[in-house]
């Protein structure tokens, strides 16, 4: 049974692309608390202020979001469910604004750099960052800039009251980011009603290795004997440790099927360290 009231924590402003994440996982009715920065949406969730969290994992143009991979590390926070969004970049405007009279356009500085044949059609634009794509649309109508637009989601366009002038404006089309929802351990049996019944499991871990030659080799070693296929697999530094790594990985199979549990016990045999992160239905 799912929670009376779900209320979902993510980085950006109202409109940012992980809020759109959460009306695909939770509806479009999910209510939603903005943060500031990554490590308060973890914070927010782990002190109970939310019942979920969602946060960007990966993007199929700039790649991993490392912040998020230390704080899937530091935080007892599971994945349980994930999405796929296509990150469809609109140009957007104060409702009263023209195209003619644009001289700067807002956004983050990787929306910016997705955009970049925009600019080049359009060389009397000047891209201007901001830490937000989401928060660009809001400052230009709140500060009724006449001269300026903003670069995000057709859900910030909407929740401000703004205009869009052109829709899909980014040089890739086939740009997505993938999302993880996670909730408190107590709560982790709990999925979105947007995940489909017979949607096959991933799960996600962490674990460092002995450094030692073939070390790495014999860690996956232990899911290659057992026919599980690995998604991904990432290195990250050790805090502390200099020259040492983490490695993430993500598996397609449940956690508590048989072929699973006996690669688990395997690696911990071989690993220093383990954490499983999760184990989730594969997103769509």
């Amino acid at each position: 049974m799912k929670p009376k009231r779900e209320r979902i924590a993510f980085q950006g402003e109202r409109g940012a692309f992980s809020e759109e994440a959460a009306r695909k996982l939770l509806g479009p009715d999910v209510a939603v608390l903005p943060c500031a920065r990554f490590e308060d949406v973890f914070r927010r969730l782990k002190e109970g202020k939310v019942t979920g969290a969602v946060v960007p994992i990966e993007n199929t143009l700039a790649g991993s979001v490392h912040e998020n991979y230390d704080h899937l590390q530091h935080f007892d926070l599971p994945i349980v469910a994930e999405t796929s969004v296509r990150i469809v970049h609109s140009l957007i405007v104060r409702k009263d604004v023209k195209f003619s009279a644009l001289r700067r356009v807002f956004s983050h500085p990787v929306a910016l750099n997705q955009c970049l044949d925009f600019f080049a059609q359009n060389p009397q634009i000047e891209r201007t960052p901001f830490y937000d794509t989401a928060g660009s649309v809001k400052m230009i109508v709140e500060e009724g800039l006449r001269d300026s637009g903003a670069i995000a989601s057709r859900v910030a366009a909407e929740i401000y009251g703004a205009r869009i002038l052109r829709k899909s404006i980014e040089d890739v089309r086939q740009n997505f980011t993938r999302f993880f929802l996670l909730r408190r351990r107590k709560d982790a049996g709990l999925l979105p009603n947007s995940v489909a019944a017979d949607a096959p499991w991933k799960t996600s871990l962490v674990f460092t290795t002995r450094d030692a030659p073939g070390a790495l080799f014999r860690a996956l070693a232990a899911f290659a004997l057992r026919d599980l296929s690995l998604a991904k697999i990432e290195s990250r530094p050790l805090r502390g440790k200099p020259w040492e790594y983490l490695f993430y990985l993500d598996f397609r199979g449940r956690v508590d099927s048989p072929p699973a549990q006996n690669a688990l016990r395997h690696l911990a045999e071989l690993a220093d360290w383990m954490r499983v992160l999760g184990s989730y239905p594969q997103g769509a």
